[in-house]
């Protein structure tokens, strides 16, 4: 059989098939029926359970945009103007190609659009920019000021891109540095930098593949059979794309397009379906993600991994699963040790006692501005406390106590307290009884608010891991927001950003969330899952990474691949542990089946291993609930086989024919929210001193709070203040419920100044020549200087302070590597918790920032400040742990 057929010989074969096939599901976007997915004039077939055609081509091409908005960044940074201030061009190609003219840096050119102007095929783009002001301030004072009053060090400068709404550009400024065709350069010396795409490029956008066959042995594993051919094919395809991804060295891969994998995505996989699928791979999988210290690795996310994400804890409940499958205690003796070593030092580093809650990155949405409101930096992001990172958290102390009490370890006790904790702090904190769902996270710098944003995975694991009580399970099953292609990764999507987890739908998530409607008995939220789940497979013919939640595409996001493994190992799981509901525990095997009435009929699952036995189950009809179990022809009462089961065996299940509810759910359009307000602060003799912004819309209402508190709102775009109020400032755009914007960043309005204590007063100055720092220098920590950093301050009034660190680290870029320095905090000889100095850039050592704030009560007198290296505090590079300490700053509350 051929790998490709032509558009005619795919007409012919879809026309030969015009029967009228069962419908499973259907929506105003596509349908889904027993043999097909008809989407617009898009169809994919299923012509046996091993053969899948499908003329699906994306529809990116025809009706791309010519109105092209883009700016210009130094070093990969939102540098060159104010933020949602942009070049705007509209491009008339002549013989495929188009030329701007020459901009300025820092200018904004603003170019009015043209309606209905459409871009063409392969058109070539070439970007003329005029870096020669920026040279010249370079040449006379050393650095380059931007609009937004930044200084760029001449030494930093190491390189300018442009950044933009269409492909081959992207607004991912973390990672134009990885794009060299998006760099500018200037290959006379003249100072005008230039760069030519080829915009709108068939390879853009194509979709390779119009068949799928089955091509490899998948015998060998679980057999699915059922009255719906189209979910049989798409169940098998999942299989042979499992075999492609594991690796000759027995562990697993992400994607076709990557080699190895990342501990989150690793762990997801396994604890979906690849525990018992693949139980030595997936073993083997998670030692790979464990470093010579035998603390899990976190080997990605923003500022330099570890501690500023935290999610890596996601592994013990993996390792749990593991377990469950195999009953192997020389892995749980194994797996325990490493998650027991990792959670102290998180406890030490991240977790906030106030709350209970755990700081960090929010779980795999680990691309900054993707998730987060621009202003936040790397060390405001590990302040946040976010809902699908602590759920993992969550899991891993209960993992924990499983474990301990199994091993007779006396520190179970602590794990649930830790959980509980947890728990707790998530009820309490995030959840928003005005929406009946979580939000994000918490966010903030010194006082923190509630982001009323939906996180889809985090909700999904609430569910899934008891968090919620049963009651709020059903609440956040039918109020979380649903567009037409599935469960957002967030929502509200963040303007400006392009497609990947913001405006971007997951199918792994999609499956978590698959799992979270089964628990609640929620059949339309099931059926709505499954069909977001098949949708993509069939029309693909493979398991996409992710696709863009607005069309349902899977050209269009920053990143994507094929044969994706958490992809598929959710495609898996929805015939294993949906369908056939199977549940592994410490005593055995259980069976909580849920089916919904459209999937009715008989099924078969045949050869399914569960440690020393194989079983050959069929189940019949539909329902919430099974009505009769038998095991070799013998009914049982529970519906459970015990683990020392041997051998060959048969298992029948008759559902009930009836679920108690259909449920409802929260389907929305696809919506954007409202810009984030850039705010100003001005002051002077007449005006006294006011808040000031730019308008993000029309009927837009700003919301005023201090301290997290909303204290006023106004239609206007400043705002007074009034030196009897004195705290941090934030400004939130409100249109209506579901377009606020998040918060602006906190600005500080205080009578009293802040107070700043100098480095190189107590230790030796470096002797490194970076530019932009305090007083007359800075001092150097890593792991062999200045391991203890003490500051002697003397305080001449009773009162609460923020505390922080001026600080620099040029050893990576905000969006990968795993250079973050961190210390631990003294306060007159009492450990206080951890400080973290994130990457801010790759050797730019004269940008400075600000480490994490602390918030502490000082009496009058002397005290001692230190940041100490312990051993909890090395980060997952090992080797570099450092940074440049400017000062110690404190504001009097």
């Amino acid at each position: 059989m051929p790998k490709y057929l032509s558009v005619t010989g795919l007409i012919l074969l879809f026309a030969a098939c015009r029967n009228t096939p069962d419908i499973l599901y259907k929506s105003t976007a596509y349908s889904i029926y027993s043999d097909r997915v008809l989407q617009d004039s898009f169809q994919a077939k299923a012509l046996s359970p091993q053969h899948i055609i499908s003329n699906y081509k994306s529809p990116a091409n025809a009706l791309q945009d010519a109105n092209i908005v883009f700016k210009f960044s130094i070093n990969g940074k939102d540098n060159e103007m104010l933020s949602e201030t942009n070049h705007h061009v509209t491009i008339k190609s002549e013989k495929g190609k188009f030329e701007t003219p020459l901009i300025v840096f820092g200018e904004q050119y603003d170019e009015p659009s043209t309606k209905d102007a459409f871009l063409k095929s392969e058109t070539g783009f070439t970007i003329r920019l005029d870096m020669r002001p920026v040279l010249q301030s370079f040449e006379t004072k050393g650095f380059f000021t931007n609009a937004k009053a930044e200084r760029i060090y001449k030494e930093d400068f190491k390189a300018v891109y442009v950044a933009g709404n269409i492909l081959p550009m992207t607004w991912d400024f973390d990672n134009l540095k990885n794009r060299p065709e998006l760099e500018l350069k200037d290959a006379d010396g003249d100072g005008i930098y230039e760069t030519t795409l080829l915009l709108n490029a068939p390879s853009d956008q194509r979709q390779i593949d119009t068949v799928w066959q089955l091509s490899k042995d998948i015998s060998a594993f679980p057999q699915y059979q059922s009255p719906h051919v189209l979910a049989d094919a798409i169940y098998n395809m999942a299989l042979e794309e499992m075999e492609n991804a594991v690796e000759k060295d027995s562990t697993l891969r992400t994607g076709k397009e990557w080699a190895g994998v990342w501990t989150r995505d690793v762990s997801y996989s396994i604890i979906l379906s690849m525990a018992y699928m693949q139980p030595q791979v997936a073993m083997n999988s998670l030692r790979r993600k464990v470093n010579a210290r035998k603390r899990i690795i976190q080997d990605t996310g923003t500022g330099g991994a570890w501690p500023v994400s935290t999610d890596r804890m996601i592994w013990a409940a993996a390792a749990w699963e593991i377990y469950l499958v195999t009953g192997n205690e020389a892995w749980l003796k194994e797996a325990y040790e490493v998650i027991k070593n990792s959670l102290f030092d998180d406890y030490k580093v991240a977790y906030d006692e106030t709350t209970g809650l755990v700081k960090g990155e929010s779980s795999f949405l680990d691309w900054r501005e993707q998730t987060y409101p621009k202003w936040m930096q790397p060390a405001d992001i590990f302040e946040s406390e976010c809902l699908g990172t602590n759920a993992a958290h969550f899991q891993a102390n209960t993992v924990a106590a499983h474990m301990a009490r199994i091993l007779n370890d006396t520190t179970g006790p602590l794990f649930l307290e830790k959980a509980v904790a947890i728990k707790n702090g998530i009820n309490k904190y995030l959840w928003s009884e005005e929406y009946s769902y979580y939000g994000q996270y918490r966010y903030g710098r010194v006082s923190k608010m509630l982001s009323p944003r939906s996180e889809a995975l985090g909700e999904a694991l609430s569910v899934v891991f008891n968090i919620a009580d049963p009651d709020r399970q059903k609440k956040i099953v039918a109020s979380t927001p649903l567009v037409d292609f599935g469960i957002p990764c967030i929502y509200p999507q963040i303007p400006s950003i392009p497609p990947y987890h913001n405006n971007g739908i997951w199918p792994f998530v999609q499956t978590f969330w698959l799992w979270a409607g089964a628990k609640a008995k929620n059949e339309q939220s099931v059926m709505e899952s499954i069909a977001a789940i098949y949708r993509p497979s069939a029309l693909f013919l493979t398991n996409k990474e992710n696709f863009v939640a607005a069309s349902g595409d899977f050209s269009g996001t920053v990143i994507n691949s094929s044969n994706m493994l958490w992809s598929l190992s959710g495609n898996i799981s929805l015939v294993h542990k949906v369908l056939f509901g199977i549940r592994f525990s410490e005593q055995g095997l259980a069976f909580d089946p849920f089916v919904p009435a459209p999937l009715q009929g008989k099924r078969y699952l045949k050869n399914f291993r569960y440690r020393n036995a194989v079983l050959d189950i069929e189940m019949t009809g539909f329902g919430d609930s099974v009505s009769s179990f038998t095991l070799d022809g013998q009914p049982q009462e529970a519906f459970t086989i015990p683990a020392n089961l041997s051998g060959l065996h048969s298992i029948k299940m008759v559902m009930n024919n009836k679920i108690g509810t259909l449920g409802t759910i929260n389907k929305v359009p696809n919506t954007f929210s409202l810009s984030t307000p850039m705010v100003r602060m001005y002051s002077d003799s007449v005006k006294g001193s006011q808040l000031n912004w730019d308008f993000v819309g029309s009927d837009v209402s700003y919301q005023i709070f201090l301290n997290s508190t909303k204290v006023g709102e106004t239609k206007d775009s400043l705002w007074n203040l009034n030196v009897a109020n004195p705290g941090f400032y934030q400004v939130i755009a409100t249109k209506n419920r579901s377009l606020s914007s998040f918060a602006s960043e906190p600005l500080p309005f205080f009578q009293q100044k802040m107070m700043m204590w100098e480095a190189e007063d107590f230790a030796p100055r470096s002797s490194k020549g970076f530019k932009g720092f305090s007083g007359k220098g800075f001092v150097e920590i890593n792991q062999r200087q200045n391991r203890k950093l003490a500051f002697e301050i003397e305080i001449e009034k009773e009162g609460n302070y923020v505390l922080g660190f001026r600080y620099a680290n040029g050893n990576g870029p905000i969006n990968t590597e795993n250079k973050c320095a961190l210390r631990s905090l003294y306060i007159d000889d009492r450990l206080r918790g951890g400080v973290v100095f994130p990457q801010r850039g790759t050797n730019e050592w004269s940008d400075w920032g600000y480490s994490n704030y602390w918030t502490m009560r000082f009496l009058p007198g002397k005290h001692r400040v230190a940041l100490v290296f312990e051993n909890w505090n090395e980060n997952m590079n090992g080797e570099i742990n450092q940074a440049m300490i400017d000062a110690l700053v404190m504001q009097p509350l």
